[in-house]
């Protein structure tokens, strides 16, 4: 055979699986497109539902008016294009995870594939988790921290300020402000509980160990600092209950990979590649580093 012909035989699996991968994305696309006109054409009940915080703060306050206001014409229009976008993207999220997995598992061996599927099951799992938990619990906090700083004006009247009066600060909200500070929200959770998923994928692949992850612990900790002053509004409620739940996740995270780990160590003795009461990662010592031993 010659050179031409094997470099043509080695070329037709690549455009094989490029073929493939354009028949994956097609069908991703088309499935994110479908997802994106229900939401469309059902926009407003999707955007009451998101409203509901808000609207459950602002009566708990007896402020009974809970509407929002469009700044621009065409702010309405660009309200249902983002709901549209996050909610169609939400609803194609298992098929597009389905093509994934079938472009990726004919070539993964039978473990690697039952190692793979639960994590992949537990993404979107662990995302709504986030999600859920943004929507219920950290948006009505902010909420009301935010709308605290309202206050009640003295009027004279109908229109005339008193001397000396009190200029009132009421909250009258753009929809589409709303809308970005709302979803910002349940993405950044939604994103920050795929923690324990990634590290642990990443240790059950062998880049990172529990050791390791003890051991940078101080820096995780100034990176999850930056991370809730980034991705939350300036409020110290929000940020400090970023900060305890993704540290949480990062110190879940470090047991899940200690249990890889010890999966892989009982493997290891049962195929004779290491003796009983040994192991294949380093020894976990804690935080504390190990002192040398002066020289006599």
């Amino acid at each position: 055979m010659s050179a031409t012909d094997e470099i043509e035989d080695s070329s037709a699996p690549l455009i094989e699986h490029l073929a493939e991968l354009r028949t994956r994305l097609m069908r991703s696309a088309m499935a994110f497109v479908v997802g994106m006109v229900i939401c469309f054409t059902v926009w407003n009940p999707i955007f009451n539902f998101l409203t509901e915080p808000l609207c459950s703060t602002m009566a708990a306050r007896g402020q009974e008016d809970c509407g929002l206001i469009l700044i621009a014409l065409q702010e309405g229009f660009f309200v249902a294009v983002s709901i549209s976008l996050l909610g169609g993207l939400i609803l194609s999220f298992p098929v597009i995870s389905y093509q994934m997995w079938r472009f990726v598992a004919p070539g993964l061996y039978k473990n690697e594939k039952g190692a793979f599927l639960p994590f992949l099951i537990a993404s979107p799992f662990m995302f709504f988790l986030g999600a859920s938990f943004a929507f219920y619990v950290v948006t009505p906090l902010a909420f009301d921290f935010f709308l605290g700083f309202q206050q009640p004006g003295t009027l004279s009247g109908d229109t005339e300020v008193e001397s000396g009066g009190i200029a009132a600060i009421a909250f009258q909200g753009s929809a589409q402000s709303y809308l970005n500070l709302t979803i910002k929200f349940i993405v950044a959770f939604g994103m920050c509980f795929q923690l324990p998923v990634l590290l642990t994928l990443l240790g059950k692949a062998g880049l990172v160990s529990s050791v390791g992850l003890k051991n940078v612990r101080k820096y995780a900790v100034v990176g999850i600092l930056l991370l809730a002053a980034l991705v939350t509004p300036p409020d110290v409620i929000t940020q400090v209950i970023l900060f305890v739940v993704v540290y949480g996740l990062y110190e879940i995270s470090i047991q899940l990979v200690k249990r890889v780990e010890r999966g892989k160590d009982k493997r290891a003795r049962e195929e004779g590649i290491i003796a009983e009461g040994e192991s294949l990662f380093d020894e976990d010592f804690g935080d504390e580093e190990l002192e040398e031993e002066p020289e006599p």
